[in-house]
Protein backbone atom coordinates (compact mmCIF):
# COMPACT_ATOMS: atom_id res chain seq x y z
CA UNK A 1 0.00 0.00 0.00
CA UNK A 2 3.18 2.32 0.70
CA UNK A 3 4.47 1.70 -2.78
CA UNK A 4 0.89 2.84 -3.99
CA UNK A 5 0.40 6.12 -1.62
CA UNK A 6 4.33 6.88 -3.05
CA UNK A 7 3.12 6.44 -6.69
CA UNK A 8 0.01 8.42 -6.07
CA UNK A 9 2.16 11.38 -4.79
CA UNK A 10 4.12 11.56 -7.69
CA UNK A 11 1.20 11.68 -9.97
CA UNK A 12 0.32 14.98 -7.74
CA UNK A 13 4.25 16.52 -7.95
CA UNK A 14 4.52 15.50 -11.84
CA UNK A 15 0.95 17.55 -12.26
CA UNK A 16 1.62 20.56 -10.09
CA UNK A 17 4.97 21.21 -10.71
CA UNK A 18 5.84 21.36 -6.79
CA UNK A 19 6.34 19.17 -3.95
CA UNK A 20 4.88 21.54 -1.65
CA UNK A 21 1.78 21.68 -3.49
CA UNK A 22 1.51 18.05 -3.70
CA UNK A 23 1.95 17.91 -0.18
CA UNK A 24 -1.23 19.97 0.52
CA UNK A 25 -3.08 18.28 -2.05
CA UNK A 26 -1.87 14.91 -0.05
CA UNK A 27 -2.48 16.65 3.19
CA UNK A 28 1.00 15.63 4.25
CA UNK A 29 4.32 18.13 5.30
CA UNK A 30 6.30 18.63 2.26
CA UNK A 31 9.41 16.52 4.46
CA UNK A 32 6.99 13.51 4.41
CA UNK A 33 6.62 14.04 0.88
CA UNK A 34 10.00 14.46 -0.26
CA UNK A 35 11.38 11.33 1.71
CA UNK A 36 7.93 9.58 0.17
CA UNK A 37 9.57 10.97 -3.20
CA UNK A 38 12.84 9.71 -2.42
CA UNK A 39 11.22 6.04 -1.24
CA UNK A 40 10.09 5.81 -5.00
CA UNK A 41 13.20 6.76 -6.46
CA UNK A 42 15.49 4.10 -4.53
CA UNK A 43 12.68 1.70 -5.35
CA UNK A 44 13.34 2.17 -9.11
CA UNK A 45 16.85 2.81 -8.77
CA UNK A 46 16.57 6.11 -11.08
CA UNK A 47 15.66 9.94 -10.27
CA UNK A 48 12.23 11.48 -11.34
CA UNK A 49 13.05 14.76 -10.62
CA UNK A 50 15.83 17.25 -10.95
CA UNK A 51 15.84 19.54 -7.68
CA UNK A 52 16.88 22.72 -7.00
CA UNK A 53 15.95 25.41 -4.74
CA UNK A 54 14.21 27.23 -7.06
CA UNK A 55 12.39 24.71 -9.54
CA UNK A 56 11.63 20.85 -9.77
CA UNK A 57 11.45 19.33 -12.92
CA UNK A 58 10.70 15.66 -14.06
CA UNK A 59 14.13 14.06 -15.49
CA UNK A 60 13.76 11.43 -18.63
CA UNK A 61 12.78 8.58 -16.18
CA UNK A 62 10.12 10.37 -14.60
CA UNK A 63 8.40 11.48 -17.68
CA UNK A 64 8.80 7.80 -18.40
CA UNK A 65 7.21 6.84 -15.69
CA UNK A 66 4.43 9.70 -15.07
CA UNK A 67 2.33 7.84 -17.91
CA UNK A 68 2.35 4.24 -16.64
CA UNK A 69 1.67 5.77 -12.71
CA UNK A 70 -0.97 7.71 -13.77
CA UNK A 71 -2.75 4.30 -15.23
CA UNK A 72 -1.83 2.50 -12.32
CA UNK A 73 -3.80 4.87 -10.39
CA UNK A 74 -6.80 5.43 -12.59
CA UNK A 75 -7.32 1.81 -12.70
CA UNK A 76 -7.07 1.72 -8.86
CA UNK A 77 -10.01 4.38 -9.18
CA UNK A 78 -11.90 2.10 -11.41
CA UNK A 79 -11.44 -0.77 -9.60
CA UNK A 80 -12.18 1.05 -5.92
CA UNK A 81 -15.91 2.15 -8.28
CA UNK A 82 -16.83 -1.00 -9.44
CA UNK A 83 -16.21 -2.80 -5.86
CA UNK A 84 -18.32 0.77 -4.27
CA UNK A 85 -21.34 -0.22 -7.05
CA UNK A 86 -21.37 -3.48 -5.73
CA UNK A 87 -20.92 -3.18 -2.25
CA UNK A 88 -22.97 0.50 -1.66
CA UNK A 89 -20.22 1.71 0.36
CA UNK A 90 -18.88 4.82 -1.41
CA UNK A 91 -15.69 6.53 0.42
CA UNK A 92 -13.01 8.20 -0.56
CA UNK A 93 -11.96 12.18 -0.88
CA UNK A 94 -14.03 14.44 -3.16
CA UNK A 95 -12.65 17.45 -4.56
CA UNK A 96 -15.19 20.31 -5.51
CA UNK A 97 -14.91 23.39 -7.11
CA UNK A 98 -17.65 26.02 -7.65
CA UNK A 99 -17.62 29.94 -7.88
CA UNK A 100 -17.84 32.16 -4.91
CA UNK A 101 -20.95 33.90 -4.39
CA UNK A 102 -23.14 29.99 -5.39
CA UNK A 103 -20.58 28.11 -3.49
CA UNK A 104 -21.27 30.27 0.01
CA UNK A 105 -24.88 31.30 -0.34
CA UNK A 106 -26.27 28.02 -2.05
CA UNK A 107 -23.76 25.31 -2.04
CA UNK A 108 -21.76 25.30 1.47
CA UNK A 109 -24.52 25.36 3.49
CA UNK A 110 -26.21 22.23 2.02
CA UNK A 111 -22.54 19.90 1.78
CA UNK A 112 -23.55 18.69 5.64
CA UNK A 113 -26.66 16.75 3.98
CA UNK A 114 -24.45 15.45 1.58
CA UNK A 115 -22.15 14.68 4.69
CA UNK A 116 -24.38 13.01 6.88
CA UNK A 117 -26.32 10.71 4.26
CA UNK A 118 -22.58 9.52 2.95
CA UNK A 119 -20.25 9.69 6.07
CA UNK A 120 -16.84 7.57 4.46
CA UNK A 121 -17.03 10.67 1.68
CA UNK A 122 -14.37 13.50 2.59
CA UNK A 123 -15.35 16.68 0.65
CA UNK A 124 -12.95 19.10 0.19
CA UNK A 125 -14.91 22.61 -1.53
CA UNK A 126 -12.85 25.11 -3.05
CA UNK A 127 -14.28 28.17 -4.08
CA UNK A 128 -13.51 30.40 -6.68
CA UNK A 129 -14.80 32.37 -9.65
CA UNK A 130 -11.65 31.74 -12.22
CA UNK A 131 -11.64 29.09 -14.26
CA UNK A 132 -10.20 25.47 -12.41
CA UNK A 133 -7.73 23.28 -13.76
CA UNK A 134 -9.72 19.88 -12.85
CA UNK A 135 -6.73 17.32 -13.08
CA UNK A 136 -4.02 20.09 -12.37
CA UNK A 137 -5.84 20.54 -8.96
CA UNK A 138 -6.69 18.18 -7.98
CA UNK A 139 -10.29 18.37 -8.38
CA UNK A 140 -12.94 15.74 -8.50
CA UNK A 141 -15.85 17.78 -10.24
CA UNK A 142 -16.76 21.83 -10.81
CA UNK A 143 -19.73 23.42 -10.34
CA UNK A 144 -19.16 26.25 -13.58
CA UNK A 145 -21.18 29.38 -14.40
CA UNK A 146 -20.47 29.60 -18.04
CA UNK A 147 -19.34 27.63 -21.06
CA UNK A 148 -16.19 25.56 -20.61
CA UNK A 149 -12.94 25.90 -23.18
CA UNK A 150 -11.76 22.77 -22.40
CA UNK A 151 -13.93 20.43 -24.72
CA UNK A 152 -12.58 17.20 -23.41
CA UNK A 153 -14.56 17.64 -19.88
CA UNK A 154 -18.06 15.65 -19.43
CA UNK A 155 -20.70 18.31 -19.00
CA UNK A 156 -23.78 17.90 -17.41
CA UNK A 157 -26.12 20.86 -17.90
CA UNK A 158 -27.75 22.40 -14.12
CA UNK A 159 -30.17 24.70 -15.55
CA UNK A 160 -29.80 28.09 -17.44
CA UNK A 161 -29.30 31.85 -15.34
CA UNK A 162 -30.67 34.43 -16.39
CA UNK A 163 -28.21 37.72 -16.44
CA UNK A 164 -28.42 41.16 -15.53
CA UNK A 165 -27.06 44.61 -15.73
CA UNK A 166 -27.22 46.61 -12.14
CA UNK A 167 -26.54 49.65 -10.27
CA UNK A 168 -27.47 51.67 -7.27
CA UNK A 169 -30.38 54.34 -7.28
CA UNK A 170 -27.57 56.71 -6.84
CA UNK A 171 -25.35 55.76 -9.65
CA UNK A 172 -28.25 55.94 -12.19
CA UNK A 173 -29.60 59.94 -11.00
CA UNK A 174 -25.89 60.83 -11.28
CA UNK A 175 -24.76 59.37 -14.59
CA UNK A 176 -27.73 58.37 -16.47
CA UNK A 177 -30.02 55.31 -17.49
CA UNK A 178 -28.10 53.39 -19.91
CA UNK A 179 -30.77 51.74 -22.28
CA UNK A 180 -28.79 50.55 -25.09
CA UNK A 181 -25.05 48.27 -25.07
CA UNK A 182 -23.95 51.45 -27.09
CA UNK A 183 -25.11 53.74 -23.97
CA UNK A 184 -22.49 51.51 -21.77
CA UNK A 185 -19.34 52.63 -23.68
CA UNK A 186 -20.59 56.37 -23.96
CA UNK A 187 -19.01 57.55 -20.30
CA UNK A 188 -20.29 55.03 -17.92
CA UNK A 189 -17.82 53.14 -15.02
CA UNK A 190 -18.48 48.96 -15.67
CA UNK A 191 -17.28 46.85 -13.29
CA UNK A 192 -15.56 43.97 -14.58
CA UNK A 193 -14.69 40.72 -13.48
CA UNK A 194 -11.08 39.90 -14.33
CA UNK A 195 -8.64 37.12 -13.88
CA UNK A 196 -6.53 35.30 -16.12
CA UNK A 197 -8.62 33.58 -18.94
CA UNK A 198 -11.74 35.80 -18.39
CA UNK A 199 -13.43 37.51 -20.52
CA UNK A 200 -16.43 38.86 -18.85
CA UNK A 201 -14.94 42.42 -19.96
CA UNK A 202 -16.75 41.62 -23.44
CA UNK A 203 -20.33 41.28 -22.38
CA UNK A 204 -23.03 39.53 -24.17
CA UNK A 205 -26.01 41.71 -24.89
CA UNK A 206 -29.26 40.37 -26.79
CA UNK A 207 -30.16 43.41 -29.36
CA UNK A 208 -32.68 43.28 -32.07
CA UNK A 209 -29.89 42.12 -34.35
CA UNK A 210 -28.98 38.89 -32.14
CA UNK A 211 -26.44 38.73 -29.73
CA UNK A 212 -23.62 41.44 -29.65
CA UNK A 213 -20.02 41.52 -26.76
CA UNK A 214 -19.57 44.72 -26.15
CA UNK A 215 -16.04 45.45 -24.91
CA UNK A 216 -16.84 47.62 -21.89
CA UNK A 217 -14.23 49.67 -19.55
CA UNK A 218 -14.10 50.74 -16.30
CA UNK A 219 -11.20 51.67 -13.46
CA UNK A 220 -12.35 48.96 -11.23
CA UNK A 221 -12.10 45.18 -11.43
CA UNK A 222 -11.75 42.27 -9.49
CA UNK A 223 -11.40 38.69 -9.56
CA UNK A 224 -14.11 37.80 -7.04
CA UNK A 225 -17.96 38.76 -8.26
CA UNK A 226 -19.20 39.69 -4.49
CA UNK A 227 -17.05 42.74 -4.61
CA UNK A 228 -18.36 43.68 -8.13
CA UNK A 229 -21.57 43.70 -6.12
CA UNK A 230 -20.63 45.73 -2.99
CA UNK A 231 -19.45 48.16 -5.56
CA UNK A 232 -22.21 48.38 -7.58
CA UNK A 233 -24.19 49.32 -3.99
CA UNK A 234 -21.93 51.98 -3.42
CA UNK A 235 -22.66 53.55 -6.39
CA UNK A 236 -19.31 52.72 -8.32
CA UNK A 237 -20.59 51.75 -11.39
CA UNK A 238 -22.53 49.16 -13.28
CA UNK A 239 -21.97 44.94 -12.74
CA UNK A 240 -23.43 42.01 -14.94
CA UNK A 241 -24.73 39.54 -12.50
CA UNK A 242 -26.45 36.16 -12.42
CA UNK A 243 -29.93 37.17 -11.32
CA UNK A 244 -30.00 35.12 -8.77
CA UNK A 245 -27.10 36.62 -6.70
CA UNK A 246 -28.29 40.33 -6.93
CA UNK A 247 -32.04 39.30 -6.73
CA UNK A 248 -32.98 40.72 -3.14
CA UNK A 249 -31.24 43.64 -3.46
CA UNK A 250 -33.60 44.36 -6.68
CA UNK A 251 -36.58 43.47 -4.14
CA UNK A 252 -35.61 45.89 -1.70
CA UNK A 253 -34.39 48.42 -4.62
CA UNK A 254 -30.61 48.75 -3.56
CA UNK A 255 -30.02 47.69 -7.22
CA UNK A 256 -32.20 48.71 -10.11
CA UNK A 257 -31.91 46.93 -13.12
CA UNK A 258 -30.10 48.93 -16.34
CA UNK A 259 -30.40 48.11 -20.19
CA UNK A 260 -33.40 46.94 -20.10
CA UNK A 261 -33.36 47.43 -23.91
CA UNK A 262 -30.22 44.84 -24.09
CA UNK A 263 -29.96 42.17 -21.34
CA UNK A 264 -27.17 39.72 -20.76
CA UNK A 265 -27.56 36.62 -22.68
CA UNK A 266 -28.27 33.69 -19.97
CA UNK A 267 -25.34 31.84 -18.97
CA UNK A 268 -25.25 27.97 -18.31
CA UNK A 269 -24.86 26.49 -14.63
CA UNK A 270 -23.18 23.03 -15.25
CA UNK A 271 -21.24 20.61 -13.29
CA UNK A 272 -18.10 19.44 -14.99
CA UNK A 273 -15.67 16.43 -14.34
CA UNK A 274 -13.58 14.52 -16.63
CA UNK A 275 -13.75 11.67 -18.46
CA UNK A 276 -11.21 9.38 -16.88
CA UNK A 277 -13.16 10.31 -13.21
CA UNK A 278 -16.92 9.76 -14.74
CA UNK A 279 -17.35 6.53 -13.34
CA UNK A 280 -16.27 6.91 -9.73
CA UNK A 281 -19.30 6.26 -8.04
CA UNK A 282 -19.25 9.07 -5.57
CA UNK A 283 -18.98 11.88 -8.06
CA UNK A 284 -22.02 10.71 -9.44
CA UNK A 285 -23.45 10.66 -6.34
CA UNK A 286 -22.62 14.06 -5.56
CA UNK A 287 -23.49 15.00 -9.29
CA UNK A 288 -27.04 13.41 -8.45
CA UNK A 289 -27.21 15.13 -5.07
CA UNK A 290 -26.07 18.49 -6.24
CA UNK A 291 -28.02 19.21 -9.58
CA UNK A 292 -31.59 19.25 -8.43
CA UNK A 293 -29.98 21.19 -5.04
CA UNK A 294 -28.58 23.82 -7.07
CA UNK A 295 -31.58 24.01 -9.92
CA UNK A 296 -34.29 24.62 -7.28
CA UNK A 297 -32.10 27.18 -5.63
CA UNK A 298 -31.39 29.26 -8.28
CA UNK A 299 -34.81 29.14 -9.61
CA UNK A 300 -36.25 30.11 -6.03
CA UNK A 301 -33.82 32.94 -6.19
CA UNK A 302 -34.92 34.11 -9.34
CA UNK A 303 -38.32 34.30 -8.77
CA UNK A 304 -37.87 37.69 -6.78
CA UNK A 305 -36.07 39.19 -9.53
CA UNK A 306 -37.34 41.43 -12.25
CA UNK A 307 -40.40 39.85 -14.42
CA UNK A 308 -39.13 37.68 -17.23
CA UNK A 309 -38.74 39.20 -20.31
CA UNK A 310 -40.80 38.25 -23.49
CA UNK A 311 -39.01 37.04 -26.11
CA UNK A 312 -38.36 39.24 -28.92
Amino acid sequence: MALLENIRLFVRVYELGSMSAAARDQRVSPAVASSRIAALEQHLAVRLFQRTTRSLRPTEHGEAFYAGAREVIEALEAAEGRVAAITGSVRGLLGVAAPLALGRRILAPRIPEFADAHPEVRLRLRLTDRNVDLTGEGLDLAVFLGTPEDSTLKLRKICDCRRVLVASPGYVAARGMPKTGADLLAGHECLILRFPGAAEFRWPLDTPEGTRRFAVTGRLDSDDGAVLTNWALAGRGIALKPLFEVAAHLASGALVEVCEAARPAPVQLVCLTTHRRLQDPKRKLFMDWAVPVLRDAVAAAEAHGPAVQEPR
